[in-house]
C-alpha cells in the first residue's frame, strides 16, 4: 500500500510541477507581451507630446497674428 500511495504521490508532484511550468510560461509570454507593450506606450506617448507641443507652437503663432492684425484696425 506504501508503494501506491508513493506512487500516487509522485504523479500529483509531477502534475503540480507541471501545472505549474504551465503557469510560469503563461507569465513568462505575458511579461513579454507587457513590455513590448509599454515600449509601444511609451513610444506613443512621446509622439503625442511633440505633436501637442508643436500644436501649441502654432495655436499661440496665430493667436499672435491675431492680435496683430486686431491692433492694426
Amino acid at each position: 500500500m506504501t508503494e501506491i500511495y508513493q506512487s500516487q504521490a509522485l504523479k500529483n508532484l509531477e502534475n503540480k510541477l507541471d501545472q505549474l511550468i504551465i503557469k510560469y510560461d503563461e507569465a513568462k509570454n505575458e511579461n513579454s507581451f507587457l513590455k513590448i507593450e509599454q515600449e509601444r506606450l511609451a513610444s506613443e506617448k512621446i509622439d503625442l507630446l511633440e505633436k501637442a507641443a508643436l500644436a501649441r507652437t502654432r495655436l499661440e503663432a496665430l493667436i499672435n497674428r491675431l492680435k496683430v492684425l486686431e491692433n492694426a484696425s
